[in-house]
């Protein structure tokens, strides 16, 4: 699992550290993982052109003393001073190395040859963006062919929240000390990272819980539920799902064969008559059930809103599903119906709940607005979990799922293939199929995001048609359920990405 802290965390962890250690050590620790990753992404060390981005803080002496043990090893290294201050003691070892300063930050004539830029303008205290003249230094660098390495993370990204205001510099990888940051793994900072590599500085011992973490392949493959030899099909979890309309059935189609698929031991639909028809078609072992859910039957967790109509029966089934003793998982429709009856203060369910929505249902949950929402992403879905005092799923580039008092998980799979319609039905059925199962609201929603993500860049591999470059290729929600198979059996079988 990668586990992320705030800046504060970190800072309370390497004083500690250094405190135990002798003057300088932890910064050469770091310098000496930052120079091993440089090396590595060179062609050759000997001879190629290295630019140092020297800002005033920690980073850019790591960069200096990356940049030191670069030049020894035959690299042409020039800093480019951009801070109202520097390491003096790494300035100097630069220059015994063999290397070049350049004191003034407008010399960007140096860029122009660069094989490799190392971004040491900010450390992780930055916020706001980048002010000048880094941000013109910025630009610049974008402007190079050169490979970009960040040293902890891109100057100009919040690294505890993840927030983007202003320039930021992007990198190709992003070599990080310690422990991971948060905007490392939460877009939209995550985006500006590339490759992250985590180099170990010895923190470990002196860091306080996560603020955010991502689940791994074992991670989740420890969590997938698996039936014993004893198991029946109401054991293995029946999940009922209030889905579709007549303008909508598809929604409940894909919803319902995707909780067949990610292993739930019976189906219970509850709909209109159209609809039920189109997913007996689909899949004929759905029990169906033509008038309201609190008649349908026993189940051990709803899926309610893909698909629904928003109008007074609507109300009266989410009601419904809301007034059960059993895990809930509201999306889609069934959330703007929701949020017309939410009040200021907790929802009043003592059931485990799931909110799984986009930034525009999530906004008018939180009645904030859709841009502020993806702006911060991190902030919005904590503070909505706890006002709600439910697990709220925040789909996108990057999902996140917060839990009341536990720290937030980022998703790491995915494609931007995702971003077609009924993808959002399908995480339903999976995530729903999962509650059922008897994982909790917070690892069904991580558990059915992993999945979601694996399965679509599963599916955008075995398109056959003509391949986009990376080895993909558009996916359909179609598409996508069956491929829930294949990412299942890929995590069971020790094979995740």
């Amino acid at each position: 699992m990668r586990r992320a802290h705030v800046v504060d965390d970190v800072r309370a962890a390497e004083r500690a550290l250094m405190a135990r250690l002798p003057d300088g050590a932890l910064m050469q620790r770091a310098a000496a993982g930052l120079a091993s990753t440089c090396a590595r992404l060179l062609p050759r060390v000997y001879g190629s052109r290295v630019v140092l981005l020297v800002g005033s803080g920690d980073n850019g002496g790591d960069a200096l003393y990356a940049g030191t043990r670069l030049a020894r090893r035959g690299a042409r290294v020039s800093a480019l001073l951009v801070g109202s201050r520097v390491h003096e003691q790494g300035i100097a070892a630069l220059r015994r190395a063999g290397g070049a300063v350049v004191t003034d930050p407008a010399a960007l004539a140096v860029l122009d040859d660069a094989d490799l830029v190392v971004d040491g303008l900010l450390g992780i205290g930055g916020r706001g963006g980048l002010r000048e003249p880094a941000a013109t230094v910025a630009g610049r660098v974008a402007e190079t062919g050169a490979t970009v390495v960040a040293v902890d993370l891109p100057s100009g990204v919040d690294a505890s929240t993840g927030e983007v205001d202003g320039v930021a510099v992007r990198a190709d990888v992003t070599v990080t000390f310690g422990t991971w940051k948060p905007g490392l793994l939460v877009d939209p900072a995550a985006t500006y990272a590339g490759a992250v590599e985590l180099v170990d500085i010895g923190l470990a011992d002196d860091l306080p819980a996560a603020a955010v973490e991502a689940l791994q392949a074992a991670d989740v493959a420890a969590l997938l539920p698996a039936p014993a030899g004893e198991s029946d099909k109401y054991r293995r979890g029946v999940v009922g799902v209030v889905a579709g309309s007549d303008r909508f059935p598809g929604a409940a189609v894909l919803a319902v064969t995707a909780a067949a698929r990610a292993g739930a031991g019976m189906v219970r639909y509850s709909g209109p008559r159209r609809v039920a028809d189109a997913v007996l078609a689909e899949l004929p072992s759905t029990v169906v059930h033509e008038g309201m859910p609190a008649d349908a039957g026993r189940v051990q967790a709803w899926i309610v809103g893909p698909g629904v109509d928003t109008d007074e029966i609507a109300a009266e089934r989410l009601a419904q599903v809301l007034a059960s003793d059993v895990p809930v998982l509201v999306d889609a429709d069934g959330l703007g119906v929701l949020a017309a009856t939410l009040g200021d203060g907790p929802l009043d369910r003592s059931a485990p709940t799931l909110l799984t929505p986009h930034a525009g249902e999530f906004a008018r949950l939180a009645g904030a607005d859709r841009a502020e929402v993806e702006a911060r992403r991190l902030t919005h879905v904590r503070d909505l979990a706890d006002r709600l005092g439910v697990t709220v799923l925040l789909k996108g580039s990057t999902t996140l799922v917060a839990a009341p008092g536990m720290p937030v998980r980022a998703n790491p799979t995915g494609t931007p293939w995702l971003a077609t319609g009924g993808t959002g039905d399908v995480l339903s059925g999976l995530c729903g199929a999962l509650l059922a199962q008897g994982l909790s609201p917070r690892d069904a929603g991580s558990v059915g995001a992993y999945l979601h993500g694996l399965a679509a860049r599963l599916a955008a591999d075995s398109v056959d048609c003509l391949r986009r470059p990376g080895g993909s290729a558009p996916i359909s929600a179609e598409r996508l359920v069956p491929a829930i198979t294949d990412a299942w059996r890929s995590l069971s079988g020790g094979l995740g990405q």
